[in-house]
């Protein structure tokens, strides 16, 4: 073995002695100014936790979890062994164990921070995100500048339905990190779902100029575009998403309902021409023409959708929509029955879809 590998083991090796060191002079200190049977117990479980440290560092934790059982009940109320319990059961992915721990040391000790943001994360993990939230909150309180705690705490009451609150968490953690491409994630989808959509386009923007390659980003931007009619920006966006990732399928169904945006958007300028200027043709050709494009991008738009994903009731229903348009514009019974067969190929898909009555109505229509 050569002298440069020697080094290389050793220096861990010297690193633990000396802290070994360190924690059992703490601890004879901390042993002078004890007296009586309390203290002796304390003295006990402070030295159960050192030897926990020492075997957790050596991934013994088994024995380690022993020491600090035995810790806790000579002395109830020390936090630091309830602290380290929660670290190695959480190490452990035994969550429930982790978070009772947690929920000791911070009823001892209501001034660590690092025992709440540990509880907060145990129980965002395990999905209880009221829980982590109150945890995190008190995270926030003991450290106003912690940038994940304020992240985590917004993401928890986003989870929860309460937006004021993540909102307030999110702006907060923007404060304190303007350049943080979750915070302006989560601004947006808050934003979006209280239907505040000009503030969410411009944080979806904003997250995307902080990760430009973010297809998830672009295609949420694109959503809110189109729920604010701008069809030809959210076209742009969702093509785009197209050609970086062929084998998106919600991509494609977006980009479906957009060309059907863009085929009622023409129609309706068609409509418009016709009835004041009806000898203008070449217009009205035009028009025409951008209407009868827009449903044959859509019809292909789904029918790569659903070639990708042939559970996605969406995009049969969409599709039939395509299918339908054309075969009432060009008075086609074939394109009629194959839009009343992806009509009832979504519903067989998802038979609880939403506005699952109005397309029963359609097929019962069509069917005549």
């Amino acid at each position: 073995m050569s002298e440069g590998t020697d080094r290389i083991i050793a220096k861990p090796t010297i690193e633990k002695a000396q802290e070994k060191l360190l924690l059992t002079f703490c601890l004879s200190l901390f042993g002078l100014f004890l007296t009586g049977c309390a203290a002796q117990q304390r003295y006990q479980s402070a030295a159960l936790y050192v030897d926990a440290i020492e075997l957790r560092q050596s991934g013994e934790n088994a024995q380690a979890i022993e020491k600090l059982d035995t810790a806790v009940l000579l002395d109830s109320d020390f936090s630091p062994a309830y602290s380290l319990l929660g670290q190695i059961y959480q190490q452990l992915n035994d969550y429930q164990s982790s978070a009772e721990s947690y929920e000791m040391a911070t009823e001892i000790n209501p001034w660590s921070f690092a025992d709440f943001f540990n509880l907060g994360r145990v129980y965002k993990t395990m999905q209880k995100f009221r829980k982590a939230a109150v945890a995190f909150t008190r995270a926030c309180q003991l450290r106003t500048d912690h940038l994940q705690a304020h992240v985590n705490a917004a993401k928890c009451y986003y989870q929860v339905e309460d937006y004021n609150m993540a909102l307030i968490y999110s702006k907060h953690a923007e404060q304190i990190d303007p350049d943080i491409f979750e915070v302006h994630k989560i601004l947006a989808d808050i934003f979006e779902t209280q239907k505040n959509y000009d503030q969410a386009i411009a944080s979806y923007k904003r997250a995307l100029e902080l990760d430009s390659d973010n297809t998830g980003i672009m295609t949420s931007l694109a959503t809110a575009y189109l729920k604010t009619g701008r069809n030809e920006p959210a076209k742009e966006l969702l093509a785009l998403v197209t050609r970086l990732k062929p084998d998106n399928n919600t991509a494609y169904q977006y980009l479906g309902y957009c060309y059907l945006q863009l085929n009622a958007q023409a129609m309706e300028q068609y409509r418009r021409e016709r009835d004041t200027n009806p000898n203008n043709t070449e217009t009205l050709d035009s028009l025409r023409l951008e209407a009868e494009t827009a449903v044959n991008l859509a019809m292909e738009s789904y029918g790569t959708a659903v070639d990708i994903n042939q559970d996605d009731w969406q995009a049969h229903r969409g599709m039939g929509v395509a299918f339908m348009i054309r075969a009432i514009n060009e008075k086609n019974m074939d394109l009629r029955e194959q839009a009343l067969g992806q009509w009832r190929a979504s519903l067989d898909i998802k038979p609880d879809q939403p506005r699952r009555e109005r397309l029963l109505k359609l097929i019962e229509k069509y069917s005549r």
